[in-house]
C-alpha cells in the first residue's frame, strides 16, 4: 500500500512538473518568441470588438501559433483605435501591449494628382485616414478654422504642397492640417523666399501663379516656359488671359472654354481683370512652384497647343506668330475630328 502511495505521489509530482513546464514554456513563448511571419497592417476602428480585432489578425495566416495569440488576448480589457504594424519581430505579448497602449505606426498620407476643389482634398484625405470627408470639408471650408493659419478660404491651397506625409491614422482634421502646414512652412526655405522675391512675387502669389501653370500643362519640362510667359505678361501690364481661371469660375464643369465663357464676371476671370486672381485655382505641385521660382528666360508672351497633339505647346513673342500657331492647331484639330 505504501509502495502504491509512493508511486502515486511520484506520478503526481511528475505530472505537476510537466504541467508546470508546459505553463512556463507557454509564458516564455508568449513573451519572448516572435509569433508572426511577414508584415501585417492592423487597423482597429472605434467600434470594433476584441473578437473582431483578434480574428482580423488570425485570418491573415501570418500567426505561427494561434493558441499563443488567443492566450494573451484573454487578458485584454480594451484596445485603442489606430493603425498597427505587426511584423516578424513581434511576440504575442508585444502585440497585446501595443494594442492596449496605442503604440501606433504612422501611415502614409499621399496627396497627389488633381486637387482642384475643397471636395477633392476632403476625399483624398478621408480615403486614407480615419476622418470622414464631411469633417474635412467642414474644416477646410471654414474661415474660422483656417484663421489659425492666418489665411482665409481663398488661400486654402497655399497651405498645402502635394507630397507624402507620415501621420497617425487616428489624427483629427486639425492635426492633419497642422502637419500639412508644418511641411509647407518647412518647404518655404529662405532660398525659395528669395527666389520668389526675385520674380517680384510673395510666396502666396507664387502658389497662385503655379496653380495656373498646373492648369495649363502636366508636362513638367515645359512648366518653366509656361511660367515665364505669364510672368512676362505681368511685367508688361498684359492681362493673364488664362483659360484655367475661366474653367475655375465654372467649377471645372466646362468641356471647353468658349468666347462666351470669357465674359463671366468673377475676380478669377483673368480675361476680364488684370493681375493674379485672388487665390490659387488648384493645389499646385512642387514642379509648378519651382517653375514659377525658376522660370525660363525668354520673351514669349503667347503659347498654343502643338498641332501634333503631343501635350506640348508652341510659343510666340508676337501676336501674328501666335495667330499662325493657333491656325495650325485649329486645322489639325478639324482634320482630327473629321477623320474620327
Amino acid at each position: 500500500m505504501k509502495k502504491a502511495l509512493v508511486w502515486i505521489g511520484a506520478l503526481m509530482a511528475v505530472l505537476f512538473f510537466v504541467w508546470g513546464a508546459v505553463v512556463a514554456y507557454r509564458v516564455w513563448y508568449d513573451r519572448k518568441v516572435p509569433n508572426f511571419s511577414g508584415v501585417q497592417h492592423v487597423y482597429v476602428y472605434p467600434d470594433m470588438s476584441l473578437e473582431e480585432v483578434e480574428d482580423g489578425i488570425l485570418v491573415s495566416g501570418q500567426v505561427k501559433k494561434p493558441a499563443s495569440l488567443k492566450r494573451v488576448f484573454k487578458e485584454v480589457q480594451a484596445v485603442k483605435p489606430g493603425h498597427y504594424l505587426v511584423d516578424s519581430t513581434c511576440t504575442s505579448m508585444y502585440v497585446k501591449r501595443m494594442l492596449e497602449k496605442g503604440w501606433q505606426t504612422p501611415v502614409n498620407l499621399t496627396l497627389s494628382g488633381s486637387i482642384r476643389r475643397e471636395a477633392d482634398l476632403a476625399r483624398k484625405i478621408a480615403a486614407q485616414m480615419m476622418v470622414d470627408s464631411a469633417q474635412v470639408a467642414s474644416f477646410v471650408g471654414s474661415n474660422d478654422s483656417l484663421s489659425r493659419y492666418g489665411v482665409k478660404r481663398a488661400h486654402l491651397f497655399t497651405l498645402i504642397i502635394p507630397d507624402t506625409y507620415q501621420i497617425l491614422w487616428t489624427a483629427s482634421v486639425p492635426e492633419i492640417m497642422d502637419r500639412l502646414v508644418e511641411q509647407r512652412n518647412a518647404w518655404w526655405t529662405a532660398e525659395r523666399k528669395e527666389a520668389a522675391r526675385r520674380q517680384g512675387l510673395t510666396p502666396v502669389e507664387v502658389s497662385v501663379l503655379a496653380s495656373i501653370v498646373d492648369g495649363e500643362t502636366k508636362y513638367v519640362p515645359e512648366q518653366p516656359a509656361i511660367a515665364a510667359v505669364y510672368l512676362n505678361r505681368l511685367r508688361t501690364g498684359m492681362k493673364l488671359q488664362a483659360d484655367p481661371t475661366v474653367a475655375f469660375c465654372f467649377d471645372y464643369k466646362l468641356n471647353r472654354v468658349l468666347k462666351s465663357h470669357l465674359l463671366v464676371d468673377s475676380p478669377y476671370n483673368t480675361y476680364k481683370y488684370m493681375g493674379l486672381p485672388p487665390g490659387p485655382i488648384s493645389c499646385p505641385p512642387k514642379s509648378c512652384l519651382e517653375a514659377v521660382l525658376h522660370p525660363d528666360s525668354h520673351n514669349y508672351i503667347f503659347f498654343c497647343a502643338d498641332p501634333a497633339f503631343n501635350g506640348t505647346h508652341r510659343f510666340a513673342s508676337s501676336y501674328a506668330e501666335h495667330l499662325a500657331n493657333a491656325r495650325a492647331f485649329q486645322r489639325a484639330l478639324t482634320e482630327r475630328q473629321r477623320t474620327k
